[in-house]
């Protein structure tokens, strides 16, 4: 079972919201998921990212892998680099 952190797309048409969930790949994208994250809102200026990083980095040293899309939110909330920082030392 291989787990990933992607988006799960809401909204209605042309307004989407996304929640950042931890989902088994195997599952559709807005199916069942594990555990909930946070929002991301694309279409506020700026673009709004809610992130539990607690239970974020919790996920990422249990080795869930972050999609293209939620790895560059990671990074832009820094969290991604707090995840990196412990392996460096």
């Amino acid at each position: 079972m291989s787990v990933k952190i992607r988006l799960a797309r809401g909204g209605a048409k042309k307004k989407p919201f996304y929640q950042i969930v931890v989902a088994d790949e195997r599952f559709p994208r807005d199916g069942r998921f594990i555990a909930n994250l946070g929002q991301y809102d694309p279409k506020q200026d700026p673009p709004m990212v809610d992130l539990k990083e607690e239970l974020a980095l919790e996920w990422l040293q249990k080795g869930a892998q972050p999609t293209e899309t939620v790895q560059q939110l990671l990074r832009k909330k820094g969290i991604w680099a707090k995840f990196k920082q412990p392996a460096a030392k």
